[in-house]
């Protein structure tokens, strides 16, 4: 089954924190994306470019509106995600316990719907 792992934080705390320690994270960013890999378990990661770089687009009866930032005001915001394939939840579990981005901030973990094709 697959999973979406939404990876959110919070940019002000992760910039107050020690350069040695946000260097270390990143350095793990590599080694975790090939654990993955080697595991059968990745299917496709991205990260995201910063939420003031959002749009956000609503219709309501029938107009388009626009406007600039992220559809939600605050202070935590979706950094990247990972989609991954797991046997179940614990299972994604597991797999987002191992994270970089579940140590500076949290791992929002999803079921994707399966979708009937016929």
């Amino acid at each position: 089954m697959k999973y979406l792992c939404l990876v959110y934080r919070e940019d002000e705390k992760v910039g107050a924190l020690p350069q040695c320690v946000t260097e270390a994270v990143a350095t793990e960013d590599p080694d975790e994306l090939e654990a993955l890999q080697q595991s059968g378990h990745y299917v496709t990661s991205a990260r995201l470019q910063p939420a003031e770089t959002a749009t956000t687009v609503r219709v309501r009866g029938g107009s388009v509106f626009i406007a600039g930032g992220p559809a939600v005001g605050t202070t935590e915001q979706l950094g990247g995600f990972y989609l991954i394939d797991a046997r179940d939840l614990n299972d994604a579990i597991r797999i987002a316990a191992k994270m970089s981005g579940a140590r500076l901030g949290w791992i929002e973990v999803r079921p994707l719907k399966e979708c009937d094709s016929g």
